[in-house]
Order: C-alpha cells, then sequence, then structure tokens
C-alpha cells in the first residue's frame, strides 16, 4: 500500500512512491522512492492492476490538479541536483512543496508551511476517496470484479 505521486513533465509523469502517503504537516518528511516516468495516460487510470504485474493492486486517483514549478533551474536540471520546489493547487493537495533527494534512491517529499499547511497529515488509505470518482480502494475494486453484463444492468436499473 502507498501513494504514487507524480508530476507531469516533459510529455511523460515524473514519479516517487510514497509509502506513507503526502502530508498536509510542514513537520512531516515523507520518504519518496523514484519509480521509472509515466505516461500521460496513467494520470486518468483507475481500476485493479493484476497481482504479479508492475503496480498490481487496487489504483485510485486520490488527487489532482495543477503544480507549478518554482525555481531558476529546469525541471531537469532540478532534479539531477537533488531538489525540487513546486506549488500544488490540487483539489486535496494545496501550496508548497519540495522533493529533496537525501541518498540515491530515496528523496523526502516536504510540505511547506504556508497557509495551506496544517497538522491533519494524511488520510488513512483505506478510507481515502478518489478525487474523480469518490469511491475508496474497495468500491474501485468492486466495480473492477462487475461483468460488464452487471456494470449494464445496473445502468438499466438507475434509468
Amino acid at each position: 500500500m502507498h501513494f504514487d505521486f507524480r508530476l507531469e513533465s516533459e510529455g511523460v509523469l515524473k514519479s516517487w512512491a510514497v509509502p506513507k502517503g503526502p502530508s498536509t504537516d510542514p513537520r512531516d518528511k515523507r520518504l519518496a522512492v523514484p519509480t521509472e516516468d509515466h505516461p500521460l495516460e496513467y494520470r486518468h487510470f483507475e481500476g485493479v492492476i493484476a497481482r504479479g504485474e508492475y503496480g498490481g493492486g487496487t489504483v485510485i486517483i486520490w488527487d489532482e490538479g495543477h503544480w507549478h514549478h518554482e525555481g531558476k533551474r529546469s525541471v531537469t536540471e532540478a532534479l539531477d541536483h537533488g531538489h525540487l520546489s513546486f506549488r500544488l493547487d490540487g483539489r486535496k493537495l494545496r501550496g508548497g512543496y519540495a522533493l529533496t533527494r537525501f541518498r540515491a534512491n530515496a528523496w523526502l517529499l516536504v510540505k511547506r508551511d504556508d497557509r495551506h499547511a496544517s497538522a491533519h497529515g494524511t488520510p488513512d488509505p483505506h478510507r481515502a476517496r478518489s478525487a474523480r470518482t469518490d469511491r475508496t480502494l474497495r468500491q474501485t475494486a468492486t466495480e473492477a470484479e462487475r461483468s460488464p453484463e452487471d456494470i449494464a444492468q445496473s445502468i438499466d436499473e438507475q434509468n
């Protein structure tokens, strides 16, 4: 169980696995482990990836929005130098954040102490809801288990 943290840059999604999830509390330093860049199409995916496949498990889009790079270097140069400052304008995460490398494959994701900071920290991933569908992980997994015929029948029943 982890959160994927992705920033669109140069035609791909720069990606990190954040085991405890991003926090709104500037005192929290969250481990962020870089993963390979993902194609832009992944920004819309919610569903279940088969066990044994890379990233296997249930996936929801916990937050989405825009981000703005802060700094004089390009995003690539900032990442190469081990520090990227940015602002998030998401549905759930807002304000300043930074990613700082502290070991070869380990970064810290930290919230800046600004007006969007709070002591609420990170939500329980089992209770987290999708920013797109408002579904939980369990609801998303249940929906994925349904056959196309079941889905069509429930749509007919709603109409």
